[in-house]
């Protein structure tokens, strides 16, 4: 179910914005207002976004969340919207949900952005995701128990900033989800593994990854362009933003900005994807070393 779907601007492109874990649409209102000028922006709330009826999040019903559920959501609501051909900017596990979507239903999407996207927080043998099974665990049996502190600890270091606005911005959705819906989307998130979706994906895509980002750390980027590359998806860049924390949208909006018009420059060109791999640099934005306080 997508709640509160609304469109703004003007132009021949059409951005899908789409937010992650925790969020609302409201975390691109830094952006919004440039996003707009030129193009068609079409934005929405998933249904895990405040409070919902106790029926929908009974206790042990973790089936109800899944990748490709949100996915078929998102495929819902573009063909009632008749959106096609859409650069899709998705957030987190946006990203994979994006990415699914388009394999789905690849003429909807002409170009993929995927901020802070991963396929798989886990490390394994092979991997490295950027969480060890035991800090998981931990953490999910922490929201569990007492979801609202382990909340006012993360969105802080989420955020990566002393920004009272950012942090209050993303403290504000955190807080209004439902403690239940809440620990059942993180299992979701944090136990399953969507690498084997990254060979099969043929839109063209740009990775934008945060230099210290705990949660999706630079080095799943790059794992992920290998791994599309070496398939199906040969337009695809890797972009790093010069910064700290899990939210450039909040925090680092001009350097996060700065990627997204080459890449819609490249795409008013008609080209496949932005230019080559790159790093922005967020400038000094009065940002600490973070730690991975998770528990």
């Amino acid at each position: 179910m997508i709640l509160n779907p609304r469109m703004v601007g003007s132009g021949e492109t059409t951005l899908v914005l789409s937010h992650g874990y925790g969020g609302s649409q409201a975390i691109w209102d830094k952006m919004l207002p440039h996003l707009s000028r030129r193009n068609k922006v079409f934005l929405f709330d998933w249904d895990f976004t405040g409070s919902i009826a106790a029926d929908e999040a009974e206790e042990g019903e973790h089936g109800r969340y899944t990748f490709s559920r949100f996915a078929d959501e998102l495929v819902a609501l573009m063909d009632e919207m008749k959106l096609r051909n859409v650069v899709y900017i998705g957030h987190s596990m946006a990203g994979m949900v994006g990415c699914i979507a388009s394999i789905k239903r690849p003429e909807l999407f002409s170009q993929l952005v995927l901020i802070g996207a991963s396929p798989r927080y886990m490390n394994s043998a092979d991997y490295e995701g950027g969480f060890e099974a035991s800090d998981i665990e931990a953490m999910l049996d922490r929201i569990s128990s007492d979801f609202r502190g382990w909340a006012e600890g993360f969105v802080p270091l989420a955020v990566g900033s002393a920004d009272p606005w950012a942090v209050e911005r993303l403290a504000r959705s955190f807080f209004a989800m439902d403690p239940r819906v809440a620990y059942a989307l993180a299992r979701m998130i944090f136990l399953d593994d969507q690498r084997h979706v990254l060979g099969h994906v043929t839109v063209p895509c740009t990775l934008v990854h945060v230099s210290r980002d705990f949660a999706a750390p630079p080095c799943v980027g790059w794992y992920m362009q290998a791994r599309m590359q070496a398939a199906r998806c040969a337009a695809v860049a890797m972009k790093t933003i010069d910064s700290v924390g899990h939210f450039p949208q909040l925090v680092a909006p001009d350097a996060l900005l700065e990627i997204l018009n080459l890449v819609l420059g490249s795409h008013r060109n008609g080209e496949k994807v932005g230019p080559a791999d790159a790093e922005v640099n967020s400038g000094d934005i009065g940002m600490a070393p973070q730690s991975k306080l998770l528990v």
